[in-house]
């Protein structure tokens, strides 16, 4: 089976340095690989409910606790600044200890984190809950994503990560569906007691389901790690195979920064890129409920148009997906942030009628979650074993401060009395940016 075009130089070295490695790369996806990467998708699924689970609440809680939208701006942006310090501190983490036991402690955490926010008594308890649940979403996403490449072949890894990447709508238009009806008959607790239901029950699968990926322990160079590779290889189908690493695995030190060397330009341009266009898309989605509740419809109505927001992102997600495999991953991307862009300008220009809103808060969510599909794609392919959670980790990580600053910097642009229109458009500046970023990037490459 020929290696694609999707491998970096350091995976076709890791090719040479153990027969384990070579065979996972090309052999056909035993069940058991297929398995970990839809767990993996299962579990980004919990994340985008996770992660939006504020946003159903958010006029529930406004009501409740009287707070105003600049201070409502920041709680909604906790989980993600809880986000950002799990995807880097957990992903180096993961590049040391492992990928199974972050994912595992990081369900614990998310699981306790929902919990805890419904039994939140203020605005500062919620918002305390809500980062302690941003950390263990933010070291799993680093995590599966490494996961999801290394238990992939060749052929099936940009695809893999891609397919991995939409779960996250997926969640958020199943449990956004669930979240409008709960708040039918429920307050917004409700919401974030399903959510910790959910995620606890995904913890007995991951305990079943994912071994401790390939990749990483020969990364490591361990002489202890070769039973341990060889039990993994019989579980997925391979025996009779000499899995010992090389000693050449053991000098490339698993802490080796992504911001020195070869790396280090990768790793500014992605975490740019993914900066500016995340600051735009949950301006998006974080806004979405209070800005429909304040066009004067219901609470119920308001999570009808995210979630719209979100079947748009899942279609997009599946669109980008099929079309990774046929057309350059990069250039897809830029043309899809350019469309990003004009889309969330495009929605702030929207009267108060809920079928105009849901279509073009469908179209934007479409466009911008197929941008983040293929920033996800792009990184993880980016970096070697040894480095790819702590990589994916840093992009995500630092990102994910303008996913928590999109909707701070929108509640002050509201307080201070602009409009939707100049807010949208304002916002939307930013998927153009990202833009900018890839393309630099890539001249750069090319130079």
């Amino acid at each position: 089976m020929p290696i694609t075009n999707s491998l970096k130089a350091d995976d076709i070295a890791e090719l040479a340095e153990g027969d384990a490695r070579r065979i996972l790369l090309n052999s056909p996806l035993h069940w058991r690989q297929v398995a970990i990467i839809a767990l993996c998708i299962l579990l980004n699924a919990l994340d985008g409910f996770d992660v939006l689970a504020i946003s159903f609440a958010a006029p529930g809680i406004a009501a409740e606790w009287q707070v105003d939208r600049a201070a409502l701006g920041i709680a909604l942006s906790m989980e993600l600044i809880g986000m950002g310090l799990g995807s880097i501190l957990l992903g180096q983490v993961a590049d040391r200890i492992g990928r199974r036991p972050i994912i595992l402690g990081c369900l614990i955490v998310m699981a306790a984190g929902m919990a805890l926010a419904s039994r939140a008594y203020s605005i500062e308890t919620l918002s305390f809950w809500r980062l302690l649940t941003g950390i263990g979403i933010g070291g799993m996403l680093a995590t599966i994503s490494a996961t999801v490449a290394e238990a992939s072949n060749a052929r099936r890894r940009n695809l893999a990560v891609a397919l991995m990447s939409c779960g996250y709508p997926l969640g958020a238009v199943l449990g956004g569906s669930i979240a409008s009806v709960l708040l039918v008959r429920h307050d917004w607790r409700a919401v974030f007691e399903f959510g910790a239901l959910a995620t606890a029950a995904c913890l007995p699968l991951a305990w079943w389901l994912v071994p401790e990926s390939i990749e990483f322990l020969l990364s490591r160079g361990r002489p202890s790690d070769v039973a341990r590779v060889d039990r993994i290889m019989r579980r997925l189908g391979h025996s009779g195979i000499e899995h010992t690493a090389p000693a050449t695995v053991a000098a490339r030190a698993p802490q080796a920064t992504v911001w020195r060397g070869a790396s280090a330009r990768t790793t500014v341009f992605l975490t740019l890129a993914y900066f500016t266009h995340i600051l735009t898309f949950y301006f998006l989605v974080k806004w979405i409920p209070k800005v429909v509740v304040d066009m004067g419809f219901p609470a119920s109505a308001a999570g009808g148009v995210l979630v719209w927001t979100n079947v748009g992102g899942a279609a997009g997600a599946l669109l980008f997906s099929a079309l990774v495999t046929v057309i350059d991953v990069r250039r897809l991307t830029i043309a899809f942030l350019a469309l990003s862009s004009g889309a969330v300008m495009l929605f702030g220009q929207s009267p108060a009628d809920l079928s105009q809103l849901s279509l073009l808060a469908a179209l934007a969510g479409f466009c911008g979650n197929a941008v983040i599909i293929g920033i996800y794609a792009l990184t993880a392919a980016s970096f070697p074993a040894e480095q790819r959670a702590s990589g994916v980790g840093a992009v995500i990580g630092i990102g994910r401060a303008g996913a928590a600053l999109g909707p701070i910097i929108a509640g002050f642009l509201f307080a201070a009395g602009w409009p939707l229109p100049l807010v949208a458009i304002a916002m939307g500046l930013g998927s153009l940016a990202g833009a900018v970023a890839l393309i630099a990037l890539a001249r750069g490459r090319a130079g």
